[in-house]
């Protein structure tokens, strides 16, 4: 497997160490870490918005070859699109926060404003600016980077996203949830629905020809080109790409397409034929779990996910899914919406079995069959038994936790909690009280157990921690875990949720305990955000 630099590594030669378990990557690092927004620079490369990463990239579109532009250090803490100015300055939409920012061309970092809530789809006409806003009711606005109040050209937006001016000078943007395509005068004026019934939009993009692509953000990675001179006509392209974000042309009207759930950047050809530019990867992942028949799944914040030898396969795409766990053929998950799901991976359905938790993350199967969860949000651990209909009773097992963060059984049916703040594993029990197993850890994420010992992964110390339950003895099984913020990085994680979107950084997964074969289970995961 060819080896290359990563979130982790600028070398690409870090490795994960034990002198008990043997590490073994399954699939390769992923160059970028989410994309979402694309645009080309005055310098010919395509600059990537890395949601996940907090972070701009920029991508040689001959060579693949990518560069980080703006750090996850910079003010900038989650960009979801983003459009370059005549002088060459770079205007970022910064979703969580409300935030609009530019970036000077000699990397000097300037408010534009901070009263937009939901900032996505950024575009410029000449010298104006403007942005719409990811959410019911949103806005489309003027801003004026140099002063000036903003302007509302109009409101109503039912999830904006990426726009981009029209061959007749109008601004056309998408309505995500209605499945429309609009436009309005850049002056203001009488918004118009342009397309109706098109394919979940989440970016109007124009070729150089001035006809008109609406990206798809569902599973079958469909382009709808719209020739607004023909009467409307329409042609679908089917590209299998999964989850596409954004979309930009290059001077020669190749098309280059982003991913939100997989992340890489692909040239898309008219006839749906495909290029990987910078090839996808996970984005996290989140949760890790293997069913009986040795198949790795991972919850990877927007889809169910498996690792292969050269790519990452997308079996599903989930709202914000972090944590899942295995029973039998079936799948359960947590969802950052708040919600527990079940998955049958061969009928395809799916099942709600809790709604309105706070932020659920970790999973397990009681000894009972019911979902143990625990809710970090609310400091909880509760029970989920199954019902009748949708849903079941949620059952409080335990409260007043700090956190709690993942979970796990022992052979004899005793619950375990990691804490990931307070550095501790606790032990649970009937009555719902705790006992400390092991403290002054370093940020524990996930847990599992196998025989007598407790394994947790520290991801503050980037290391798999095996602790026996009969001595409470520590013993440290591999070292160097591509776990936590990225080696460097000063920025603490972005934990706070908007109603679409919550960036977050690797964390570890509830990975199956370390098998007997000798071969390591220590594999990377993350908590986080947006489908556009």
């Amino acid at each position: 497997m060819t080896d290359r630099p990563n979130r982790y590594d600028e070398t690409g030669e870090l490795r994960a160490t034990s002198t008990r378990w043997e590490a073994r990557r399954l699939n390769p690092p992923n160059p970028l870490w989410g994309s979402n927004g694309v645009a080309f620079g005055p310098d010919g490369r395509l600059y990537v918005a890395q949601f996940l990463a907090g972070q701009i990239s920029a991508v040689d579109p001959a060579t693949g070859d990518v560069d980080i532009v703006v750090p996850m250090d910079s003010p900038v803490q989650s960009p979801d699109d983003l459009a370059f100015g005549a002088d060459g300055s770079m205007y970022i939409a910064d979703l969580v926060p409300g935030r609009v920012w530019r970036r000077s061309p000699l990397g000097e970092y300037t408010l534009v404003s901070d009263d937009v809530h939901n900032p996505n789809g950024i575009t410029r006409i000449g010298d104006r600016l403007f942005i719409n806003e990811m959410k019911p009711n949103g806005r489309l606005m003027e801003l004026f980077p140099d002063g000036g109040d903003p302007v509302v050209l109009t409101e109503g937006l039912a999830l904006g996203n990426a726009m981009q001016r029209g061959p007749d000078g109008h601004l056309y943007y998408p309505h995500m949830i209605t499945s429309q395509v609009w436009r309005i005068p850049p002056d203001g004026g009488v918004p118009e629905v342009v397309s109706e019934d098109v394919h979940e939009p989440v970016a109007v993009r124009f070729d150089q020809g001035g006809v008109m692509h609406v990206v798809s953000r569902g599973v079958e990675g469909i382009v709808t080109r719209i020739d607004l001179h023909g009467g409307g006509s329409r042609t679908l392209v089917t590209s299998g790409l999964k989850g596409l974000d954004n979309a930009a042309f290059d001077a020669e009207n190749r098309m280059f397409v982003s991913s939100y759930a997989a992340g890489g950047i692909s040239e898309l050809h008219p006839d749906g034929r495909t290029r990987d530019l910078v090839p996808r990867g996970f984005g996290g992942p989140y949760g890790v779990t293997v069913d009986l028949g040795g198949t790795v799944y991972a919850a990877d914040h927007y889809r169910l996910a498996s690792p292969a030898a050269d790519e990452v396969t997308t079996h599903l795409l989930l709202p914000f899914a972090h944590g899942i766990t295995a029973e039998g053929e079936l799948l359960h998950y947590t969802s950052q919406f708040g919600n527990v799901q079940t998955y049958d991976p061969e009928s395809g359905t799916r099942r709600e079995r809790a709604r309105g938790l706070d932020r659920p993350i970790g999973i397990a199967v009681g000894p009972d069959g019911s979902l143990v969860v625990a809710e970090a949000g609310a400091g909880r651990i509760v029970a989920i038994e199954d019902g009748e209909e949708e849903g079941g009773t949620v059952t409080v097992l335990a409260e007043g936790l700090d956190r709690p963060t993942d979970v796990a059984f022992d052979a004899e049916g005793r619950l375990y909690v990691s804490e990931e703040r307070l550095g501790t594993v606790l032990r649970i029990d009937e009555a719902g009280k705790s006992a400390v197993v092991a403290d002054g850890l370093g940020a524990p994420q996930g847990l599992a157990v196998l025989g007598g010992e407790l394994f947790t992964v520290e991801t503050g110390h980037r290391r798999l921690c095996a602790i026996s339950l009969a001595t409470r003895e520590r013993r440290i099984d591999a070292e160097d875990l591509p776990v936590g913020p990225p080696r460097g990085s000063s920025r603490a994680p972005n934990r706070r949720c908007s109603r679409t979107s919550c960036p977050a950084w690797p964390a570890a997964s509830r990975a199956s305990p370390p098998p007997r074969t000798g071969r390591s289970c220590c594999r990377p995961t993350a908590r986080a955000p947006c489908c556009g």
